[in-house]
């Protein structure tokens, strides 16, 4: 070691042995190190209770949030009690058997399990409890909302096939006039002047007189058919096909879609006709019915 004093020229020299060197540098390591020490056993002295009321804090309001969540579940859970019973109206509608109320009840309430994270378990029961059940009833809740989904999917489809049978329903008188001749299974025919079926009703009207379609459906044919004379079929699906004979004049071809109360035709006394007249028919699978129990504005008929 070597120590120069200002202004002069006079140095003075020190030997120290080597171990006390080591001794020195190994000292001042130990010093800077407990101080370091100390100061991170301090400054974590300090953290940590901050630390531990900041996580407590965060876990207050987790508890808190999931406590508004159940309440919002139990909300919830009665507006799906209403829609319940509103399902089981709307099913009754559709012409749909309502489910059971031990359908609507699977699946409700149960064994509440641990979770499957044991150690979260663990560390706050209470916490981990609240977390599970609201979970358990966030699902419960699910599942019902699905089984009124699919019962609702089913009511609309039913209705809407109500819907179709009833726009393709034949119902309507299909041209204004009389009936002049009944449904028959034996009646004596004014031209062949013998006994035979009258497989539909005969409508008196004038020459003219608009024909109407009788409901929602598909022409299948539209010509000339033997004693018929001019003649239209239609089809309205589900096996029930109408037939208007004897026109003056056909107004639609093969294959045209109608609705119910297009007109189709004119009244006239084309085939075995005695005057203008339209002989109506209404075939369910093939055979004759009655015609008149179609009808739903009858009133506008006379014998």
């Amino acid at each position: 070691m070597l120590f120069i004093a200002d202004g002069t020229e006079h140095i003075r020299q020190y030997r120290l042995p080597r171990a006390i060197v080591q001794v020195a540098i190994a000292g001042v390591l130990a010093l800077v190190s407990g101080l370091s020490s100390l100061g991170t056993a301090t400054f974590m002295k300090v953290q940590a209770p901050l630390a531990a009321r900041d996580l407590e804090r965060k876990n207050e309001l987790m508890q808190r949030e999931l406590h508004e969540i159940r309440g919002q579940v139990k909300v919830l859970n009665q507006e799906l009690e209403q829609l319940a019973v509103q399902d089981e109206q709307f099913r009754l509608v559709a012409g749909l058997e309502p489910f059971s109320r031990d359908i609507y009840q699977v699946g409700i309430g149960g064994t509440l399990e641990q979770p499957a994270d044991k150690k979260l378990y663990q560390l706050d029961r209470n916490a981990t409890t609240l977390a599970v059940t609201t979970s358990s009833d966030l699902g419960e809740l699910l599942r019902r909302a699905r089984l009124l989904n699919f019962s609702w999917r089913e009511a609309r489809d039913s209705l809407v096939d109500k819907h179709n049978r009833l726009e393709a329903t034949p119902s309507i008188v299909p041209t204004s006039g009389y009936i002049s001749s009944v449904f028959s299974r034996n009646r004596m025919h004014p031209i062949l002047a013998r006994a035979r079926p009258h497989e539909g009703v005969d409508i008196t009207a004038p020459t003219g007189t608009p024909i109407l379609a009788a409901a929602k459906g598909r022409v299948r044919f539209a010509g000339q058919d033997g004693g018929y004379g001019l003649s239209i079929e239609v089809d309205h699906g589900y096996g029930v096909v109408t037939r208007y004979a004897h026109a003056s004049r056909i107004l639609v071809a093969r294959g045209r879609a109608v609705e119910r109360g297009d007109t189709i035709g004119l009244v006239g006394e084309t085939g075995l006709a005695v005057g203008p007249h339209l002989h109506y028919e209404v075939l369910v699978n093939g055979k004759a019915t009655n015609p008149r129990q179609w009808f739903l504005d009858s009133g506008k008929l006379a014998d």
